[in-house]
């Protein structure tokens, strides 16, 4: 089976690398994002799926705008592609592109659909607390996101789970699916579904202000948030930028789905109980663990933080480095 692949980042590695390794198919070229310039020396970097694709001698196309690229558009088309697979590439495909496989263009996108179209999916299933998550294999349409579906792949989601965790999970179930996708999709042994739009959720790119802490939502929406948007959520401390990289929400609800080790805060979780504060003041100071934050609705651990221009650091070794008392806020950066 000829293949052509559109992907970007990380998370389309795996199913690129498998797609190569497998005898069954041959990947002729690959659609790749333009290269990005990048840190200090603002060098252009190429997308992982593009160092791949060079270190296999493959033809790499990198279109600004795949849609007004005449010239690629015409080499995908003499191509003649048997199925064109698409994992995370970052444009959207025209009908003309859509028409050019035999056997079309195949997502591989990290939702259970119809929920989560969009660009950032598993971030907002994180986001909204759910605790499992997938994979679905689909032939794309005009639609974003909305093409008839082929399989499906689950994965539980954790309460200590963030993006960057699931998504490594994701990629590789996702590799996985598509193989056996296309091998049943050339058998005949899939028939397409059709989502049911009334189901579906959308999820869009993340902005800005997705990273801000506010300290009046509950403790386990603060946590949400924080491994939603690994590692970018921030808040103010002493007229300061302070980044939340990792949160433990305290509660009876909580305590089975915690390590062992973090079953110590339950002996003082009682007298914790009875201190009361405003939302983002430090209540307490545990010994090993850190700082605790009285949020809306809940205590929060701040067990991971990282000052403006300093690494990051646990919370406890941020209450000893920075002499933190107890009654002093986390502001809600305005």
């Amino acid at each position: 089976m000829k293949i052509i692949f559109l992907g970007t980042p990380q998370f389309a590695v795996p199913t690129l690398q498998q797609l190569l390794e497998h005898p069954e198919f041959e990947v002729i070229g690959v659609v790749t994002q333009p290269d990005k310039r990048r840190g200090r020396g603002n060098k252009l970097i190429p997308s992982p799926i593009k160092k791949i694709a060079l270190e296999q001698g493959l033809t790499v196309w990198q279109p600004k705008n795949i849609k007004k690229a005449k010239k690629t558009l015409s080499q995908l088309q003499e191509a003649e592609a048997d199925a064109f697979i698409v994992v995370a590439y970052g444009q959207i495909l025209s009908p003309e592109i859509l028409s050019m496989p035999k056997l079309g263009c195949i997502n591989v996108h990290g939702s259970i659909l119809p929920k989560y179209r969009g660009a950032a999916p598993i971030q907002w299933s994180i986001y909204h607390g759910d605790s499992q998550t997938g994979i679905t294999t689909m032939l794309m349409d005009e639609g974003l996101d909305t093409g008839a579906m082929l399989l499906k792949a689950y994965t539980p989601i954790h309460l200590l789970d963030n993006t960057y965790q699931i998504a490594e999970k994701l990629a590789q179930q996702g590799a996985d699916l598509l193989i056996e996708t296309l091998q049943k999709l050339e058998q005949g042994e899939i028939t397409a579904t059709a989502q049911n739009n009334e189901e579906a959720t959308y999820a869009p790119l993340i902005e800005k202000s997705d990273y801000i802490i506010d300290w009046n939502k509950t403790a386990i929406a603060i946590h949400n948030q924080v491994r939603a948007f690994y590692p970018n959520c921030v808040t103010t401390f002493r007229e300061k930028t302070l980044k939340i990289i990792q949160t433990i929400p305290l509660g009876n609800a909580y305590w089975q789905d915690l390590p062992n080790n973090f079953h110590k805060l339950e002996q003082q979780l009682t007298i914790l109980s009875k201190v009361t504060g405003k939302p983002g003041e430090i209540v307490s100071k545990i010994k090993n663990f850190g700082p605790i934050i009285q949020t809306g609705e809940g205590l929060l651990l701040l067990q991971e933080v990282q000052i403006s221009g300093k690494r990051p650091q646990s919370g406890w070794d941020f209450v000893n480095g920075t002499r933190v008392e107890t009654g002093e806020i986390f502001c809600n950066i305005t």
